[in-house]
């Protein structure tokens, strides 16, 4: 296990300096540090996948990731690999083999997973940012636990070639910063993006119906968010929608599970966005099956409680659970993007309250999780961006809230972050004042 001076963020801690040039002081991210989740090739490396029975079992990288690579071009220096949950299988960020890292933000409950560590190490300030992955979930939640930015990008734009596959359909490089600003400065390298100047949002749609999802007053984000965009853009942009019902009405296809899905207590659920979730989850199973069940079934690793059953879970998972998945995922995007049009945002909760105690019983998490991947589908199917937007604390407990844009809207998304992430903060600060 790391160190505690470490907060347990590091599987391993060494320098990687940024590639040689004549003109470092030049470079976007020069003099910064940066860590990287345990499933990124790094030459000379082996890439543990958060299981000891994994690292035992395969040899060193030949080669760098792009992604990693892209980041020591720029300007910054890598300072260590970071912990995960086994095989990228869980959004809590608790490890049994190696430990959960210790959540800065929130010391007695979970960090988020399965990148953790690259949470971790931001939110304590060991690094000024960190790369992950995402493909359930896995930057948007540990950043919204860790009270940091997290970044998913559209999915299929950042290069995820020399990444530790979990279910391409899903998998996508993600990034967690302190700041806007250095969230940005990393997305325009990873992207490709040059320097633009913003452009306004045209609409700023707030998904009232998953803020009910939310454990916490609603008011304490909506009225912040809300307050800001009012501030910086005019009231006239605002507006409120029911995401789950324009999603059933757009979604057929989605109907083959909501027949042959048990929902939670309505009081708590989405009906289209449970639905949607399912489908996500049973291709991450299958997909998860194809590149990883021979290993699993060969090698028999020891896992986890929870990562354990989901494994298994996928094996026995068939290409006839799938469904119609291709069909659901081209009406969601279709309906998202006419429902966003050009430059618009939908605001919704990323999780649907503050982290959970460590060591809470996976049956008792079963609800949270249930309703934090009706929240996650939505870009998780979709393919669109996602950013996590850190609002302070509310009871002591990291608050966040999410925006999405459409796919390939990544620059646009960033640079309105950073934009009114000053205007966000100062109604927090009223917020924390009045405790609404």
């Amino acid at each position: 296990m790391a160190v505690s001076s470490d907060y347990g963020a590091f599987m391993e801690k060494f320098i990687l300096p940024p590639l040689p040039t004549t003109s470092p002081a030049q470079l976007p991210l020069n003099r910064l540090t940066f860590a990287v989740k345990d499933i990124f090739d790094m030459d000379g490396y082996v890439s543990g996948f958060g299981n000891p029975d994994w690292l035992k079992t395969h040899s060193a990288a030949t080669s760098t990731a792009p992604a990693v690579l892209a980041m020591l071009n720029a300007g910054a220096t890598c300072i260590g690999r970071t912990a995960m949950d086994e095989m990228a299988y869980s959004i809590n960020g608790e490890n049994i083999h190696y430990g959960t890292p210790l959540n800065p933000c929130a010391p007695d409950r979970v960090p988020g997973g399965s990148s953790s560590g690259s949470a971790v190490a931001v939110s304590a300030k060991l690094a000024d940012f960190s790369l992950g992955t995402d493909t359930g979930g896995s930057v948007r939640v540990p950043g919204s636990y860790c009270g940091i930015f997290g970044f998913r990008p559209s999915h299929g734009i950042v290069s995820t070639e020399g990444v530790i596959p979990m279910a391409q359909s899903f998998d996508t490089v993600g990034w967690f910063s302190r700041d806007p600003g250095t969230l940005n400065h990393v997305g325009k390298i990873l992207l490709g993006l040059p320097n633009e100047k913003l452009v306004h949002p045209n609409k700023v749609l707030i998904a009232e119906d998953c803020f009910k999802l939310l454990s916490i007053p609603t008011t304490r984000v909506t009225k912040v968010v809300a307050t800001s965009i009012e501030k910086l853009f005019g009231g006239d942009i605002l507006q409120s929608i029911n995401l789950g019902d324009i999603i059933e009405s757009k979604v057929p296809s989605l109907k083959h599970f909501m027949q042959n899905d048990i929902t939670e207590n309505k009081e708590f659920s989405i009906k289209s966005l449970v639905a949607l979730s399912t489908s996500m989850r049973l291709l991450q199973r299958f997909e998860f099956k194809k590149n990883h069940g021979e290993w699993v079934t060969t090698v028999k690793p020891n896992l986890g409680p929870g990562i354990s059953e989901r494994v298994f879970d996928a094996l026995n998972t068939s290409e006839q659970d799938i469904g119609p998945f291709d069909s659901i995922k081209t009406q969601l995007q279709e309906a998202l993007s006419s429902l966003l049009g050009e430059n618009g945002i939908i605001v919704f909760p990323t999780v649907p309250g503050p982290p959970p105690k460590l060591q809470t019983e996976t049956t008792s998490l079963e609800t949270f999780r249930a309703r934090a991947f009706s929240l996650l589908s939505i870009a998780g199917v979709s393919g669109f961006c996602q950013v996590t937007i850190p609002l302070g604390k509310y009871e002591d407990l990291p608050v966040s809230v999410s925006m999405l844009a459409n796919h390939g809207s990544d620059g646009f998304l960033l640079n309105l972050v950073e934009t009114i992430y000053d205007t966000l903060k100062e109604q927090v600060s009223i917020a924390e004042k009045v405790n609404y």
